[in-house]
C-alpha cells in the first residue's frame, strides 16, 4: 500500500514538473519575441527548465523498473 502511494505521489510530481516545464518554455518564447528582452532572466528560466528536465528524468527512472535480466 505504501509503495502504491509513493508511486502515485511520484506520478503527481511528474505531472507538475511537466506542466512547469511547459509554462517555462512558453514564457521563454514570449520573452524572446519582445524587442528588449532581458537576457539574464531568459538564462535563469532556461537553467530552471534544465533542472526540471533532470528531475523528470530521475523520477521516470525511479518509476520504471530496471528490466535488465
Amino acid at each position: 500500500m505504501c509503495g502504491m502511494m509513493m508511486k502515485e505521489n511520484a506520478m503527481n510530481k511528474l505531472d507538475k514538473l511537466k506542466n512547469e516545464q511547459k509554462t517555462l518554455e512558453e514564457t521563454i518564447l514570449t520573452l524572446l519575441k519582445t524587442p528588449l528582452c532581458d537576457q539574464l532572466a531568459i538564462q535563469r528560466l532556461k537553467r530552471r527548465k534544465l533542472q526540471i528536465k533532470d528531475e523528470i528524468i530521475k523520477l521516470r527512472a525511479r518509476l520504471i523498473p530496471d528490466i535488465i535480466a
